[in-house]
């Protein structure tokens, strides 16, 4: 793995400073809080929540429509083919990335020779 090199204007002490006295774990606690509040259907007056919505992908008329093998497909995706077999024959969904990048090649079918040149 390359090691992440983050530059910053701040020093390493104004980073520190910065982030002195917060608890993190106190944070994420209460946001997981909030949410099964939410959830529950108690949440608190001025809860933003946010959804997303992720499009319906029709994997096997996508895939056709792009004149693609289910291998070729599956390569495109980063994904074994089993799995574009799964997913057409509805005995399991594509995970939020693969539903995302499905989205995005639909809107821009130029992108499937794109990730097919990085593969080769």
């Amino acid at each position: 793995m390359t090691e992440l090199n983050v530059k910053s204007v701040l020093s390493q002490e104004e980073i520190e400073n910065n982030f002195k006295g917060t608890d993190f774990f106190s944070g994420i606690m209460a946001g997981l809080e909030e949410a099964l509040a939410y959830e529950k259907g108690q949440a608190k007056a001025g809860t933003y929540i946010r959804k997303r919505s992720l499009p319906d992908i029709d994997v096997a008329q996508m895939r056709k429509r792009l004149n693609l093998s289910q291998k070729s497909f599956a390569e495109v995706l980063g994904v074994s083919t089993r799995t574009v077999e799964a997913w057409e024959t509805g005995r399991s969904h594509p995970s939020p990335t693969a539903r995302n990048l499905m989205y995005l090649i639909s809107l821009d079918n130029s992108l499937v020779s794109k990730l097919q040149s990085k593969r080769g």
